[in-house]
């Protein structure tokens, strides 16, 4: 027994990456947080070719590691829809899934390329697509009511077409109603904290990082569990922007209220026919899972149906959609291609992070909900909140099971549920605590600049977020978190 443990301890301390080896996926995200603050940086990084050269040379120095290191893949690092091995299987000869050298490269791409970095760009393009599609025209009267109201109705709208396409289809909407009053940047920064972060809890195409969620395993339905969250959030952050605008609004001026009075067009919606690719996109995803049968029948779909349904939406939608309300949507496909370059550097860069939380993750300490809430929390305040999930979520996949309380994944494997809910609000919710916690928030941010909204600056919106956000957590670790 004491050479067999041995034996085990020496093979898990080869197979197990020195951390210094997570330095691309650091690297990776400081280019992502820093770069654009960079003055000199700055319209380099704008440039999408540069975005994916920088992604593809930190890729190609992890890619090399796995290819020169001497030892494969262990199991643990396997997507989590792998078939579990029988319990009464043999252990096998070697922890090592792959051989070394060419092969573990394959097994590295298929595992983040294949199984996570396609299916993750493929749903996100076909929302990005179909939500372009459709046109909210009118100017209404800009009262705290009724931007309060368009503030609620995209925080039910982002969890059904994520939170870049509700952010696309209602900025324009919300900056028409706002251009004649004269304090502005509050509602956008409000806007990003609801609409861009807060309002993509309930299904996982609402939010990046809960479709990576999806596809380690939980079920698609499960993130409807966060209802209580997600009301209490919103809610809270709907009656604090209810009564600061109410403020603001009485120190506009006489000049502006009237104005604003006067350009009163009524809503008008166009595109509606994108709503139907939206169910398609919302019913692929849900019923063609190729981890486990279509409900109601024994047969599985086909590796990539799911995403083929997906893209014949998008397809349908740039087919059925007349071209002009793109245009006035000034839809293009900067936005969704600066994603794609800077993803398939995250998704292969941070396999080394989750093969090392995969063997060491009970060594961080992290047992509680409120800690994987914070943990989780703070890093997507600064990075990128989807890898910053994975993270978290593998790193409480190596807990010990509990008796009662634990989630079943899709494919095989538990995970505490408590966790998972801990670290899919944190992910999601304080992924707006700067301009760089979720994608859309700098997309809004953007777009509020082009209209000539004085935002704040990246340490002014973080003022914000301490004001009016890191409260709201506090009272939600209390309610939600407590020990």
């Amino acid at each position: 027994m004491l050479i067999a443990a041995s034996t085990t301890e020496l093979t898990d301390s080869l197979s197990t990456p020195n951390v210094f080896w997570t330095w691309p996926f650091v690297a990776i995200l400081l280019a992502i947080a820093l770069l654009p603050l960079n003055r000199r940086t700055h319209h380099w990084w704008e440039q999408n070719r540069n975005k994916l050269l920088v992604s593809v040379v930190l890729a190609a120095a992890t890619l090399a590691y796995y290819g020169f290191r001497g030892h494969g893949i262990g199991g643990g690092h396997e997507p989590a829809a792998a078939e579990p091995a029988p319990a009464s299987a043999p252990a096998p000869e070697s922890a090592h899934a792959t051989p070394a050298g060419w092969q573990t490269v394959v097994g590295v791409l298929r595992h983040a390329v294949l199984d996570e970095y396609i299916p993750f760009m493929v749903l996100l393009f076909s929302l990005y697509v179909i939500a372009g599609g459709i046109v909210i025209r009118g100017d209404i009267q800009a009262t705290p009511l009724d931007n309060t109201t368009i503030l609620a109705i995209g925080g039910i709208l982002a969890s059904l077409v994520g939170t870049t396409g509700a952010s696309m289809m209602l900025i324009r909407l919300l900056l028409r109603t706002n251009m004649e009053r004269r304090r502005v940047a509050h509602t956008i920064v409000f806007f990003i904290f609801i609409v861009s972060n807060v309002g993509g809890t309930l299904l996982p195409i609402g939010d990046p990082p809960l479709f990576l969620g999806y596809l380690r395993g939980v079920d698609f339905f499960w993130t409807l569990r966060l209802w209580k969250e997600w009301a209490f959030v919103l809610g809270a952050l709907l009656a604090v922007y209810y009564v600061y605008d109410t403020w603001q609004y009485r120190h506009e001026t006489a000049a502006a209220i009237r104005e604003d009075r006067a350009r009163i067009e009524p809503v008008q919606v166009h595109g509606m026919l994108n709503l139907v690719w939206v169910l398609g996109v919302v019913l692929a995803v849900a019923l063609l899972d190729p981890s486990k049968p279509v409900p109601g029948t024994g047969w599985h779909a086909w590796p990539y149906l799911r995403e083929g349904v997906q893209l014949a939406m998008a397809g349908l939608s740039l087919a059925t959609t007349h071209a002009s309300l793109r245009r006035d949507n000034k839809f293009n496909y900067t936005a969704i291609g600066e994603v794609a370059c800077l993803f398939i550097g995250i998704f292969i860069t941070m396999q080394v992070p989750i093969e090392i939380l995969h063997a060491r993750g009970p060594e961080l300490g992290l047992t509680q909900p409120w800690q994987y809430f914070w943990a989780t929390g703070v890093l997507s305040s600064f990075l990128d909140n989807a890898p910053t999930y994975v993270v978290f979520f593998e790193t409480a996949r190596t807990l010990p099971e509990l008796h009662n309380g634990m989630l079943a994944l899709v494919g095989g494997g538990h995970i505490r549920e408590d966790l998972v809910v801990a670290i899919s609000c944190g992910a999601v919710f304080m992924g707006a605590n700067s301009y760089i916690g979720n994608g859309p928030n700098f997309m809004v941010k953007s777009i509020a600049e082009q209209a000539g909204v004085k935002m704040p600056s990246f340490f002014g919106y973080m003022a914000y977020a301490a004001v009016f956000l890191v409260p709201l957590f506090l009272a939600m670790t209390w309610v939600f978190f407590r020990p």
